[in-house]
């Protein structure tokens, strides 16, 4: 992880007045249009896309509330590479609720968490909520023995900015469901009234969307449904969906780390002993390695995007959590189905 220092966020925002901050950049995610209430006005600003569709579903189903959703993350954006502007720091310093991914996931946000949480800001955790999974719950073969003499243990720790835990937990539905419901009765806490309602109405809602995603990926056999990716992301969904992660270009879940040759060499060899059809990588992260990879397995391999570390753009069929789960299993069946 990279280091971070504390500092104060009462001091960063005079600093930010001072040296006249132009508006933060735009979020990805439209703000919750106020409306008429005498209910008190709520600022919540939420760090990834992802979440901040959850969020922004919330605020917009309490009527008679005036919620603003602003979210940090643009759209497209690696969320473990990403750095906030000075003025997105001072939006976080300023909001009623901060709500984050957490799990080491917004590397480049650690340092204004940590500020602003210690400074008694109110932080919403939700990675530290919903039971995540420990990296190695899907283990990869060749990181566990590869019989080349260079395989680690499942599990170890990684130079990768995560600690133990694995924070891609929106792969999984159901714990973002959970999500929904902790963030409805945290907004409601503050005064968001019918927040906690609407947070379980936007549960049900990811629920029944689930069954859609299982129905779709009902058609690959078992002999099929494993995956190979450029990071580890994808252990939620391997549980939750019934699939096994046999393979990943960068150990450890950042995607900040550099692939070692030897393990790329085995990766190719598992490629080849599995008679992996797909390889697939998060669309806010080039392909090109994957590409190599692919060649190098001399087979007829296909390289897969899927909206991972962010949302998709218009037309992109991923502009929306349900959207961005939905399109990601067509892709994942029409890659892995005989």
């Amino acid at each position: 992880m990279k280091p971070f220092a504390r500092f104060s966020a009462l001091s960063l925002a005079t600093s930010l007045v001072l040296a006249g901050c132009a508006t933060s950049e735009s979020s990805p995610v439209p703000e919750t249009p106020p409306l008429d209430s005498a209910s008190p006005s709520l600022s919540i600003v939420v760090s990834t896309t992802v979440l901040g569709s959850i969020a922004t579903d919330i605020a917009q189903c309490a009527a008679g509330q005036d919620t603003t959703v602003t979210v940090v993350m643009p759209v497209g954006v690696d969320p473990h590479d990403f750095q906030p502007s000075s003025a997105q720091v001072a939006a976080m310093v300023s909001a009623d609720l901060v709500i984050v991914n957490g799990l080491g996931l917004e590397e480049g946000l650690l340092p204004a968490v940590e500020g602003i949480g210690a400074d008694g800001a109110r932080v919403l955790d939700i990675g530290e909520l919903i039971d995540p999974l420990p990296f190695g719950a899907e283990a990869s073969p060749y990181t566990e023995d590869d019989g080349h003499g260079h395989g680690e243990a499942a599990g170890e720790e990684e130079e990768s900015g995560h600690g133990t835990y694995d924070p891609h937990f929106w792969m999984d539905m159901e714990r973002m469901a959970l999500a929904a419901t902790l963030i409805g009765e945290e907004i409601e806490s503050l005064g968001g009234k019918g927040s906690a309602a609407c947070g379980e109405e936007v549960a049900a809602t990811i629920a029944t969307a689930q069954e859609g995603v299982v129905d779709i990926l009902s058609g690959i056999p078992e002999s099929r449904r494993v995956l190979v990716t450029d990071h580890d992301a994808l252990s939620y969904f391997a549980e939750s969906f019934g699939f096994t992660v046999i393979g990943v270009v960068i150990p450890g879940g950042s995607t900040l780390g550099e692939p070692d040759s030897q393990e790329l060499a085995a990766l190719v060899r598992v490629i080849q002993d599995q008679d992996v059809s797909a390889i697939f990588g998060d669309a806010t992260l080039s392909n090109q390695i994957l590409e190599v990879l692919a060649s190098e397995a001399g087979r007829d391999v296909v390289v897969v995007s899927l909206f991972i570390g962010s949302l998709g753009g218009p037309d992109s069929g991923a502009t929306s959590y349900i959207e961005m789960m939905t399109t990601n299993a067509e892709g994942i069946a029409q890659a892995l189905a005989d």
